[in-house]
């Protein structure tokens, strides 16, 4: 059976038919950090990170959210949310024309220049804080564990409201990234049960789609690597092994 959803939200919701199967599996090969996120927690991460954004930040659905983080779990989960809140996403987007800005620790300077909420990831391992929280920034890490678990928009998502703003400013609906999520899909050959390793940045639709929505779409998973130009021929050959991977996205 295939899913029906027209948000990516409803591509989540679907996914939740099979709870404790993996969806996004993440390496850092400079740390060495590996976390495994079935689809119940990452959608327990999500439904954190959207009553965050609907409840203590305050954004409203059509607020623009800047998110100059790097190919990581904690940036498909943030991608997520704002589907799931009606905030437009707009990954690597210029903080002063945003309503709100979510930053890693290299561009905490750029971010200042967003006069709305700012919102500060330490990209550590297992989520972990910044020792001292930026100032000027709320530490994500630091805000969203006593969230609750489960997420209830205040007005259901409109499926042709914007959604996405790709760098280079194309803007996308709810339901073009859907359609879009789909044909990225069928287009790397995923179906249920593929799993998608993709070393692809975050910074156009081809890494958006391998490194979190394509997969999603298909009922897949993607095994997410940051760095991945650290790990030698022979490791990636192992990892690909290891990690059941069916299909490629480097």
């Amino acid at each position: 059976m295939t899913s029906t959803a027209r948000t990516p939200a409803g591509l989540l919701d679907y996914a939740l038919g099979e709870p404790a199967r993996p969806l996004v599996t993440f390496y850092d090969d400079a740390t060495g950090e590996r976390v495994e996120l079935s689809v119940a927690t990452f959608d327990n991460w999500v439904a954190k990170t959207a009553n965050l954004i609907q409840g203590d930040l305050g954004a409203q659905p059509g607020d623009r959210l800047a998110l100059l983080l790097p190919a990581h779990w904690q940036t498909a989960v943030w991608l997520q949310a704002c589907f799931a809140t009606g905030v437009v996403a707009v990954p690597g987007g210029d903080p002063a024309g945003a309503d709100l800005v979510v930053s890693g620790p290299d561009t905490l300077d750029a971010a200042r220049a967003c006069s709305g909420e700012r919102i500060a990831l330490a990209l550590r391992p297992l989520g972990g804080r910044f020792p001292q929280s930026p100032q000027g920034f709320a530490d994500y890490a630091v805000e969203v564990p006593s969230q609750g678990d489960r997420f209830v928009a205040y007005a259901p998502v409109d499926p042709d409201a914007p959604a996405l703003e790709l760098p280079g400013g194309e803007e996308l609906t709810g339901a073009e990234v859907t359609d879009r999520a789909r044909a990225s899909a069928a287009a790397l050959g995923l179906t249920a049960g593929s799993r998608l390793l993709s070393g692809l940045p975050f910074d156009s639709w081809e890494g958006l789609a391998a490194g979190l929505l394509a997969p999603l779409a298909a009922n897949g998973s993607v095994v997410l690597c940051r760095h991945l130009d650290r790990l030698p021929p022979e490791g990636l050959a192992k990892r690909r092994e290891s990690e059941r991977v069916t299909h490629m996205a480097e």
